[in-house]
């Protein structure tokens, strides 16, 4: 049974739709994310089912319960805040004890709840100070810890990690999977950073204007794009314009800059073509990852292989870089493993083969 159900909700501020008729349900135990660029309506999403943002239409339900209109502290859910929101005075002990103690509990049960969540955030050594005196990632793991400690059947983070440098935001991923994985607490995690979303998620939503681009699994949205817009944001793949494609049953033939390649038929994208409505005709993009381009110095056939030549080649260690000139002016990246490295030159003409791993994605 799905722990959170949004019924075609809407949101909007004066003649703006943010929330645009939007579906979802999300499972019991799942680490789920909402993923896009600012202004895509997922903090709002996030605060909306939090019961900080009312929706102008459509339901929020709980498990079996409609909480549309209930408040946010009856929800039964735990809030880690983009900024942490920690009271600066108080102590480690008391930000953590807060909630408990907002329910009442006896004093010896907040005792033993604090200290067994400190432990496991291993903060135990630091509950007596305050947040003035924590660095970033102990403040995110007292956020994470206060959130924790009242389990809450719902936990809802905002951007926890945006504030946090490179190495210890890695770190704290592996940390929130951890614990949310042993309290097996349904979870919405909004970022808009694609590499937490893919590390992290079950599932991840992408958002668009208000709007789910595509939901799936984060190797189904990294391998599988339905939209242009999926195959850019996550992954960044090379988008070709296609004159034209022929479905030849297991494989596509596609004609793009000058050549034609063959890449696997997609039957998501065959589906979704034929949901649009008559009067629309689709366009296509080819959406090829840096990684499912191979460069060849000459080709072994007058098909399958399109012209390019060398713009600059750039050497990464383990991969090299290519920029690669079409023969109608466009540009794409390939990367090749650097055993694998043809190593030409600018100004060299090659021949790119592409694997049949490249889709082709809804303009």
């Amino acid at each position: 049974m799905a722990d959170i159900t949004l019924k075609s909700v809407v949101k909007q501020y004066g003649d703006v739709t943010i929330i645009d008729k939007l579906s979802l349900a999300v499972t019991h135990g799942e680490f789920f994310t909402l993923l896009g660029p600012s202004g895509c309506g997922k903090t709002t999403l996030l605060r909306m089912i939090a019961g900080f943002i009312i929706p102008d239409a459509g339901q929020v339900h709980i498990g079996d319960e409609d909480v549309t209109y209930r408040a946010a502290h009856k929800r039964e859910t735990g809030m880690v805040f983009q900024d942490y929101a920690l009271f600066p005075d108080k102590t480690v002990f008391d930000n953590v004890a807060y909630g408990l103690r907002v329910r009442k509990f006896s004093s010896q049960r907040i005792d033993e709840k604090v200290d067994r969540i400190l432990q496991r955030v291993e903060l135990a050594h630091l509950k007596k100070r305050y947040p003035g005196e924590l660095s970033g990632g102990q403040r995110q793991r007292v956020a994470l810890a206060r959130a924790l400690v009242i389990e809450p059947r719902i936990l809802l983070m905002d951007e926890p990690l945006s504030n946090l440098d490179a190495k210890l935001r890695i770190q704290m991923r592996d940390v929130i999977r951890e614990l949310q994985q042993e309290a097996n607490i349904t979870t919405i995690f909004v970022t808009h950073d694609q590499e937490e979303a893919l590390s992290m998620s079950d599932r991840i939503a992408l958002l668009r204007s208000g709007k789910i681009d595509q939901l799936d699994t984060p190797e189904g949205l990294y391998s599988r794009p339905l939209t242009a817009y999926a195959a850019d944001f996550i992954g960044g793949a090379n988008l070709i314009p296609v004159s034209h494609s022929i479905d030849r049953g297991a494989l596509t033939e596609v004609a793009v800059a000058g050549g034609l390649i063959m890449i696997a038929t997609d039957a998501a994208v065959t589906t979704r073509t034929q949901s649009l409505r008559d009067t629309e005709q689709p366009k296509y993009q080819l959406a090829a990852r840096a990684e499912h381009i191979h460069i060849q110095s000459t080709s072994t056939t007058s098909i399958h292989h399109i012209p390019a030549q060398v713009v600059f080649r750039r050497y990464l260690g383990f991969k090299v870089t290519y920029c690669l000139r079409l023969v109608d002016g466009s540009t794409l990246m390939a990367d090749i493993p650097t055993a694998s490295d043809p190593r030409n030159l600018a100004g060299d003409s090659v021949f790119l083969r592409f694997s049949p791993e490249c889709r082709l994605v809804l303009a």
